[in-house]
């Protein structure tokens, strides 16, 4: 706010002076709507930085940040598969599935590993509903097979998701989240984590994805 006045009070200084040597109306107006002009250009230019700041305050996770953490549980998903020919990714719906298709095409590309889809479809709302999976059963029995969501928050979702996997016969079980938050009420956890964070139950951490423009936020 310093800087409008100031702008402004040089516009005013530069207009009387003028005025007193020329006394031309025209000019004292132009001169007027150009500082007027300036001081607004001012304004707005600290608006918009201040708006800027909050916004970037409120965001956990970038788009570098989260390619890396993909990568990142890639390389962990295959250390632990390294010996089999094949295993299951099976996203929550709807953002654990997008997640699971990003850690698929890493997987692919530095893991001579065949990685299948399995979309997790859970209703939130009602969790006791039956799970249901785009693989059938047979499918993914007898597999290695990692369940992945994008947070974990009070960790509902996801161990109602483990539930049903428990009731099938795999070979090997995993998870993994993109954002782990601290204040659980099951005793679940995931095995592979982007970060954990500790926030108030009041806090909610939202991911979305889009294209050159992967984010999560803090609302």
């Amino acid at each position: 706010m310093a800087d409008t006045e100031s702008g402004l009070q040089v516009c005013i200084d530069i207009k009387n002076r003028l005025s007193d040597t020329s006394g031309f109306f025209f000019t004292d107006i132009l001169l007027l709507i150009t500082g007027f002009y300036i001081a607004l250009f001012i304004f707005t230019t600290q608006f918009n930085t201040f708006f800027v700041m909050q916004i970037s305050t409120n965001q956990i996770l970038d788009n570098t940040q989260i390619q890396n953490i993909v990568r990142r549980i890639a390389y962990q998903i295959y250390e632990i598969n390294v010996n089999e020919e094949k295993v299951i990714l099976a996203g929550i719906e709807e953002n654990g599935f997008l997640l699971a298709e990003k850690i698929k095409a890493q997987l692919e590309k530095i893991a001579p590993i065949q990685a299948e889809l399995c979309a997790v479809k859970i209703n939130k709302k009602k969790p006791l509903e039956p799970v249901v999976t785009s693989l059938e059963v047979n499918s993914y029995k007898g597999q290695s097979l990692v369940l992945i969501d994008d947070v974990l928050n009070s960790g509902t979702t996801l161990i109602y998701g483990v539930k049903h996997f428990l009731d099938v016969p795999l070979k090997r079980f995993k998870t993994a989240v993109l954002v782990n938050r601290n204040h659980k009420k099951y005793p679940v956890k995931a095995d592979f984590k982007g970060i954990s964070l500790s926030t108030s139950l009041k806090e909610n951490i939202t991911v979305i994805f889009e294209k050159d423009n992967d984010r999560a936020v803090l609302d």
